[in-house]
């Protein structure tokens, strides 16, 4: 049974702080040869992946089950486990829920609304690429002082902190991936992929910490007792 959908909206201050932040945190240096505009610092290729990228830090519910996905290939890496479940022992999955809606191509929301204030205030550029008239590449540079108004508003508003390390940590779980296999990997739950068009995605909260209870109850039972091999007096 699917949980209640409960739509919050994000101010568009906090939508466009987010996306300054996950830019900040994904952007990459330009390709050699490249036209960049000036004072470019970084780039995020293709609407598609800042959507997908977007959409773990809109719900942590979902990303935390994607990082108990990584935990069960490489069980040596229990930082991964730790870090879901700080996620999901919390109320964040309901607090920093912020839901998207399911279209073509997964979860998302439209842009242009949040991005128009960096856009207006020097902070990022964006571009298109077009062929045979078409739209089929958004591209968005991240410039010098969107950088650092990145760093100072962190180091102004601690509360934004939150959002700084959960961004670092989205890219770095699928760094190197591009939009196309994001949305791929997304779809393998099927809570995502069988979200009727038009409708906004459900959590799966309920779900995630039941996997985690059993994550942690098969990790338990692989430790040796302290016990094991005494004889009982």
């Amino acid at each position: 049974m699917s949980e209640p959908v409960v739509v919050r909206r994000a101010s568009r201050w906090q939508d466009s702080v987010r996306l300054l932040l996950l830019i900040d945190a994904a952007a990459r240096p330009a390709s050699e040869g490249e036209q960049v505009p000036d004072s470019a610092v970084g780039v995020v290729r293709t609407q598609v992946r800042l959507q997908k990228l977007d959409f773990w830090v809109r719900y942590p519910d979902y990303l935390a089950f994607e990082l108990m996905n990584e935990y069960e290939k490489a069980p040596e890496e229990t930082g991964l486990m730790k870090v879901a479940g700080d996620i999901l022992d919390s109320d964040e999955p309901d607090l920093r829920r912020f839901p998207m809606l399911r279209y073509k191509f997964g979860a998302f929301e439209e842009l242009d609304d949040a991005l128009a204030p960096l856009v207006e205030r020097g902070l990022i550029r964006k571009s298109q690429v077009l062929r045979q008239k078409r739209v089929v590449e958004h591209v968005y540079f991240l410039l010098e002082r969107g950088r650092q108004v990145a760093e100072s508003m962190v180091q102004e508003a601690p509360v934004l902190e939150w959002y700084a390390i959960r961004t670092r940590l989205v890219v770095a779980l699928v760094d190197g991936l591009g939009g196309t296999q994001l949305k791929k990997r997304q779809y393998l739950l099927r809570d995502y992929a069988d979200t009727p068009w038009g409708e906004h995605i459900g959590p799966i909260t309920i779900r995630a910490r039941a996997r985690l209870r059993e994550l942690r109850a098969a990790a338990s039972a692989a430790v040796p007792s302290s016990d094991a091999g005494r004889e009982v007096s």
